[in-house]
């Protein structure tokens, strides 16, 4: 969790920090612009633009970045990997370091793809319909259908492996995902990224396509190190893994 948090941090504060800023700034530009235009003084904006830059210091702001990245990826890894991982472990695809990978992909849709189905990600300056109560429980439900769907979808493929083979038993364990989607779709419509006044749509879609590569790469680091740190042997875990067990068999005379 501390190696996926730091990572995720510092992905914040190098990369995301200055394209917020960058982002912000260039609206406050077009703002001043348009005030201008329509003739009002220029005084007021420029006292604005000084009340936008009050905020925190760069380098502060970049260290509660990484703070803050370091507090999720160690909550991520001890929900995650220290708890559900320990709970799921005998459903989980896979052998070895495989199944830290295949876990971590399942987090992902878990916890960051089932809430985007509902609330996309989005740049600052986007404000929400609904009011924070029930959009906290829509986002609480959503992650909950999400773990639904994907222990589902990893407990019917390890009941199908051996009896169906790995095709049939991996198009029934994407079928809850596949629902889930075509049920989020249907309620709520495609997901898209919201623009907010003064932003390009080419600069909202960067900023949240920076959201799911932080979430991507946080969730990948932790899988890595998870098969790092969790069975650095790695040279029996296959024979706990069933369906590496029925080729073992198959093969054998």
């Amino acid at each position: 969790g501390v190696v996926a948090g730091v990572a995720f941090g510092l992905l914040v504060a190098l990369v995301a920090n200055p394209l917020v800023a960058f982002a912000e700034e260039r609206a406050q530009v077009e703002h001043d612009a348009g005030a201008t235009a329509d003739g009002h003084d220029h005084g007021s904006a420029d006292a604005g633009g000084h009340d936008h830059g009050g905020g925190l210091p760069t380098v502060v702001s970049n260290g509660v970045s990484v703070l803050s990245g370091v507090l999720w990826g160690v909550f991520l890894g001890v929900a995650g990997f220290g708890i559900a991982f320990y709970l799921l472990e005998p459903i989980v695809p896979g052998s070895g370091a495989v199944r830290s990978y295949v876990f971590g992909g399942a987090g992902f849709l878990t916890a960051s793809v089932a809430p985007w189905l509902v609330f996309p990600p989005a740049p600052p300056g986007v404000t929400r319909a609904l009011d924070p109560n029930a959009a906290t429980l829509l986002y609480c439900g959503a992650v909950a259908a999400g773990a639904v769907a994907s222990v589902a979808g990893m407990f019917a493929y390890d009941r199908l492996r051996g009896a169906r083979g790995r095709a049939a038993a991996v198009a029934v364990g994407v079928l809850p995902w596949a629902l889930l989607v075509a049920g989020a779709v249907a309620l709520a419509g495609v997901p898209t990224v919201a623009t907010p006044a003064g932003m390009s749509t080419a600069l909202a879609n960067g900023l949240a396509g920076l959201v799911v590569f932080g979430q991507a790469l946080t969730w990948l680091v932790l899988a890595g190190a998870h098969a790092r740190f969790h069975d650095p042997g790695g040279a029996d875990a296959g024979l706990t893994d069933p369906g590496f067990a029925d080729d073992a068999t198959a093969g054998s005379p």
